[in-house]
């Protein structure tokens, strides 16, 4: 996005990839389907960014979710909404997008140079002036012979962390932090959390939905969301857990205790659901327990929750005590895990951290401490909550970025 725009205004425009092809993180986001925007309002856009909100706003105001949507129809890229205001190509195909970007910047007189690892960024009297280059040309023999390309402006969209094999391994930290740029620390963030028991191993591949769950950090409620999640061999992963997943991986960063509490049943109440089992039990009194369940815990959580309660499953439904009751209401509205850890950044959706705002013209993506200097997309310290949010902001700050930098 921009080099295009640079490129529009008529400005002679070099873009250097890393890797052979470019975009291929764009093209494995959604799941393949690319989550290219969402259709919320400014203020829940602003919202999603947190901390990052008041940053956001020049460039969400100037190239927002709706021009996004208009550029990439005038590219022929029709749009679908789904759930939640997410929106995906119609064809449900993240190479569509992938193609259509790359075909447009070419339209705009970009040069593609791939296999090209920049190394350095040449600063002359507080103002860049070009870009220490190696270059691979992966046929029987790489060269590692570093060259230089000249240039006024210089815009770093290195991305960050996350996903490493698509190229995105934290290059544009280093050059920035090598331009006198403060790095926020970074960390991966939208990513799937660990649990110390094995409870939740024991139950993979359950996917729950309309549950509700809650991070507490040394005993207190910090956060709660209500969605999706799904058990996996390691523990919890889902769209309300990765959401949820960045206030865990700072907290656990501190050595802070960290518990999720998931309620299986948030639109019943403590003591519906406890006169509900006790009706139950009653009415099918002389059910075996393992049989009664059924009507309270999905077919994969029940040996488990048998296995962790200790209560015989074959006991009659009628000779079920109030405390073994208790047992079952707890289970399904307070179940606990402590995490303790999460997934690398190989699977991390983001990175959380990353150049620090302070240091970058919101209006201009253009550094405050070197001229020529601008930034866009993962590599400054923005990150959003799933659901389109975040690749906007990758485009709006390209956006205003490309549009910005000055003959």
């Amino acid at each position: 996005m921009a080099a295009g725009q640079a490129s529009a205004r008529g400005l002679n425009v070099i873009l250097l990839e890393k890797k052979h092809l470019p975009a291929r993180k764009l093209g494995i986001t959604g799941k393949g389907r690319c989550n290219l925007t969402n259709t919320a309002d400014i203020d829940q856009f602003l919202s999603s960014f947190g901390s990052g909100a008041k940053f956001m706003r020049f460039a969400l105001g100037f190239f927002g979710n709706n021009d996004l949507i208009e550029f990439f129809h005038k590219l022929g890229v029709e749009t679908v909404v789904e759930r939640g205001g997410r929106v995906f190509p119609a064809a449900q195909d993240a190479r569509i997008v992938v193609r259509s970007l790359i075909n447009w910047t070419k339209q705009q007189g970009v040069i593609i140079k791939p296999n090209i690892t920049v190394k350095k960024i040449i600063c002359e009297n507080e103002r860049v002036s070009g870009v220490v280059i190696n270059e691979s040309r992966c046929t029987r023999k790489c060269s590692d012979e570093a060259e230089i390309i000249t240039g006024q402006n210089i815009v770093v969209a290195t991305g960050g962390s996350s996903y490493p094999a698509t190229g995105s391994t934290g290059d544009g930290y280093i050059l920035a932090r090598d331009m006198g740029h403060e790095i926020t620390p970074v960390q991966p963030a939208l990513v799937p959390l660990e649990t110390r028991e094995d409870t939740a191993s024991k139950m993979q591949g359950l996917s729950l939905r309309n549950v509700q769950a809650e991070i507490f950090i040394q005993g207190k409620k910090k956060a709660k969301g209500f969605g999706e999640m799904l058990f996996t061999h390691f523990g919890v992963s889902g769209p309300i857990i990765l959401s949820l997943s960045k206030i865990a991986v700072q907290a656990l960063n501190q050595n802070q205790k960290v518990m999720l509490l998931i309620d299986l049943k948030p639109a019943v109440s403590h003591a519906l659901l406890k006169e509900r089992i006790a009706r139950v039990m009653h009415q099918q009194g002389k059910k075996k327990l393992v049989n009664i369940l059924k009507e309270f815990l999905p077919l994969k959580m029940i040996s488990v929750f048998l296995e962790n309660s200790g209560i015989n499953p074959d006991k009659p439904g009628n000779l079920v005590t109030a405390e073994e009751q208790k047992k079952l209401r707890l289970w399904c509205k307070e179940l606990q895990m402590e995490i303790s850890g999460c997934r690398s950044f190989a699977e991390a959706i983001i990175t959380s951290g990353g150049i620090r705002l302070s240091e970058v013209n919101p209006r201009t993506m253009e550094s405050r401490k070197i001229r020529g200097l601008y930034f866009a997309g993962e590599v400054l310290d923005i990150d959003a909550d799933t659901g389109g949010f975040n690749l906007q902001a990758a485009f709006s700050t390209g956006w205003v970025a490309g549009n910005s930098v000055c003959p």
